[in-house]
């Protein structure tokens, strides 16, 4: 877990939830006001349109803070890697927003679906980088195996 430790620290991790969480209370706080049928035309197409949208960034939302939060226990070492790195526990799929639609959005509710993408493709590369790092046999560990085998 060396490795893992130098791409992911307590403070980073802190940083993403707290970020994430900031960004879910945003993200309630305008899906719940109505500022959206008060800043947009009453037009059907452009309202269902911003429902799919609010519930693509809730549900983006949610797996990164799942995702930050299993992190965090495996840092916390409540977790073994081996539990840490089950597929059950990889950051989920989230749906890419219409971009053609949101375009239509008003500015506040572009900002918080971009920020919502932003968050998630950040943690994507992240992940992608710590699964890398744990598939990579390091070489001392590929010649005990071949030792052993042969034996």
């Amino acid at each position: 877990m060396v490795e893992t430790e130098a791409l992911i620290t307590p403070k980073l991790l802190d940083a993403l939830y707290t970020e994430a969480m900031v960004l879910a209370d945003e993200a309630r706080s305008y899906f719940e006001s109505g500022r959206f049928s008060e800043q947009c035309q009453d037009e059907a197409t452009l309202s269902v349109s911003f429902s799919c949208e609010s519930l693509k960034v809730t549900t983006r939302l949610m797996h990164c803070i799942a995702w930050l939060l299993n992190q965090r226990a495996l840092h916390g070492e409540d977790l073994t890697d081996g539990e840490a790195w089950h597929h059950s526990r990889e950051l989920g799929y989230a749906a890419a927003s219409d971009g053609p639609m949101v375009e239509l959005f008003p500015e506040e509710a572009r900002q918080i679906i971009d920020a919502s993408e932003e968050l998630f493709q950040r943690l994507q590369r992240l992940s992608a980088r710590l699964e890398y790092q744990e598939v990579v046999e390091p070489p001392v560990h590929d010649m005990f195996r071949r030792l052993q085998s042969s034996f």
